[in-house]
Formats: C-alpha cells, sequence, structure tokens
C-alpha cells in the first residue's frame, strides 16, 4: 500500500514538474511548450452535469503528435481511458465525462479542450 501511495505522488511530481495544470480542470495537465489562452474559456454546470472548454496555444514550434502522445501516455495514468481518434480530436472517457482534445490550427498548434458530462 506505501508503494502504490509512493508511485502515485511520484507520477504526479513527475507530470507537475514537466507542466502545469489547466485552470478549470486542475486534473488536466497543460503540455510542456503550450500556454492556456484566456479569451476562449467556458465554464458552467451543476451537481449533474458540466461542460468546460479552453484552448492551448504553443509558445514554439509544436506538432499535434506530440500533443497526441503527450494526452495518449498522461490521461490514462489519471483514470481516462483512450477511445480513440475522430479526425483531428482524440477522445477519452472517465466516470461518465468525455475529454475531447482537438486540433484547431497548426501555425500556431492552437488545441481545443473539452470536458464534458456523457448526459
Amino acid at each position: 500500500m506505501k508503494r502504490s501511495i509512493a508511485i502515485l505522488f511520484l507520477l504526479f511530481v513527475s507530470i507537475d514538474a514537466k507542466a502545469g495544470f489547466i485552470e478549470g480542470l486542475e486534473d488536466i495537465p497543460v503540455v510542456e511548450g503550450m500556454t492556456q489562452t484566456t479569451t476562449e474559456n467556458l465554464s458552467f454546470g451543476n451537481e449533474e452535469s458540466r461542460l468546460v472548454e479552453t484552448v492551448l496555444q504553443a509558445k514554439k514550434m509544436l506538432s499535434f503528435e506530440k500533443v497526441e502522445d503527450f494526452y495518449k501516455t498522461t490521461l490514462p495514468q489519471m483514470g481516462w481511458i483512450y477511445q480513440g481518434k475522430r479526425e483531428s480530436t482524440l477522445i477519452f472517457e472517465r466516470e461518465g465525462e468525455l475529454i475531447e482534445i482537438s486540433k484547431e490550427s497548426t501555425s500556431p498548434l492552437n488545441v481545443r479542450i473539452t470536458v464534458k458530462s456523457k448526459i
């Protein structure tokens, strides 16, 4: 049990050291080299459902493939189950919620992240 706790602690410390977390989605990390924009955030919900949406923008040259690799590796460690890819959108599911990670533009790279209830 102590070993499991230590591993989880190290996992979260290593993720946090590489990147911060998205404001409003404190359990979704930001890819290193990207920042959260403040102009395109959306958040509302109640006890039964929620919708949170934000856009990340690359500060340097970064490919969407790097973003895909990061989230396909990181999110399952946080309980998200990869459901597949539809065009330029990755889809994950966890506890009645979906997260969609979509490429909005390539130069600069903008990525829209949407978390919504599966109602």
